[in-house]
């Protein structure tokens, strides 16, 4: 079994700095820092849990709250999730995860039991019942989504308002006009959840900008849901050739149903999604995309929470850029007769 002594040894530190790195009792600059934690990996140290949270006044572990609702796509944010994970355990910190939808109760849990030094929400609504709870704990927290009001927070999330603003004005370059967005189930909007409206809002906003028409339809997703959801689309809006998806269970369906009624992508009918990129490159016709990047949301959450644990971190929004990729499902506006 590798000791303190042999870390310290491999990094050229002494063994009370190794020490430090691993409590987090006292300032140790980044380069050390890095050092020690490369030795750390390179060895295969792992110190003792029970003493470790003896000497240190810490469990280090971080609670990781997921609430995984039938309405969501469960698959990215286990995503983030094993992101987090992955993140917290390269320093040193094992993840427990929560995934009831037990709301301020499980913040209430964490913080009077001491069994975590630190918390990750997700699945953050704009007026999240959890957010006064953390507001008044000193224990640190960081939201991996954007709240109305992010005063006294750490937030990091990708840009859903450019997100959305980044598809209507890819869809405007090729000339469509009538934009339909396919959305999350209802409940994601009636639960007024943080990524979805403000998606919709950089939707709606830069639509109006460019002067395209938009239609917004929240749906289950799933084949019967999505052919309801496309003949009400075409039935009010008949000239419809852009659509939006933001709902990743709807793809495949909208994608066969429009196979089914005759029209080509992207020949007639344009689709542009927000979505990760393995549903992109492996949909029937490969989606052009603003991926949604779950591997630097979980990181970025990780290192912000350890900022704050050292002493180092701030309240910070940290809002990651969409990038948009084109591929096979997007093209010219048809010509109309």
């Amino acid at each position: 079994m590798v000791t303190l002594a042999e870390v310290a040894q491999h990094a050229g530190v002494s063994a009370s700095t190794v020490s430090y790195v691993l409590s987090g009792k006292r300032s140790i600059s980044t380069t050390t820092r890095q050092r020690v934690e490369e030795s750390i990996r390179t060895l295969g140290y792992h110190p003792n849990a029970g003493a470790r949270a003896l000497a240190s006044s810490r469990s280090n572990i971080i609670a990781l709250m997921i609430p995984l609702r039938t309405d969501m796509y469960v698959p990215v944010m286990m995503e983030i999730a094993i992101a987090v994970a992955t993140s917290a355990r390269a320093h040193g910190y094992d993840i427990l995860l929560l995934t009831g939808e037990e709301g301020p109760d499980a913040v209430r849990r964490v913080t009077g039991s001491g069994l975590a030094d630190a918390m990750i929400l997700m699945d953050v609504e704009l007026d999240d019942e959890r957010l006064p709870l953390l507001r008044g704990t000193d224990q640190p927290s960081v939201l991996i989504g954007l709240p109305a009001d992010t005063t006294g927070l750490t937030c990091v999330d990708l840009d859903f308002r450019a997100t959305g603003a980044l598809c209507v004005e890819h869809l405007a370059s090729l000339g469509h006009r009538d934009v339909a967005v396919i959305g999350e189930a209802p409940a994601v909007y009636e639960r007024h959840t943080g990524f979805a409206e403000r998606t919709l809002d950089g939707l709606r906003t830069r639509a109006r900008e460019l002067g395209l028409r938009l239609l917004h339809r929240p749906c289950e997703g799933g084949y019967d849901a999505m052919s309801a959801t496309l003949a009400r689309v075409f039935d009010e809006r008949p000239g419809t050739t852009g659509f939006v998806v933001q709902n990743e269970s709807a793809v495949e369906p909208l994608l066969a149903l429009l196979r089914q009624q005759g029209r080509a992508v992207p020949e007639d009918v344009s689709v542009v999604a927000v979505c990760p990129e393995q549903v992109a490159v492996q949909a029937s016709v490969r989606l052009t995309s603003v991926a949604v990047p779950a591997q630097e949301m979980g990181r970025h959450a990780v290192e912000q929470l350890l900022a704050k644990l050292d002493g180092r971190g701030s309240e910070e929004v940290v809002l990651l850029a969409p990038e948009l990729t084109v591929r096979a499902s997007s093209g010219p506006a048809p010509v109309r007769p």
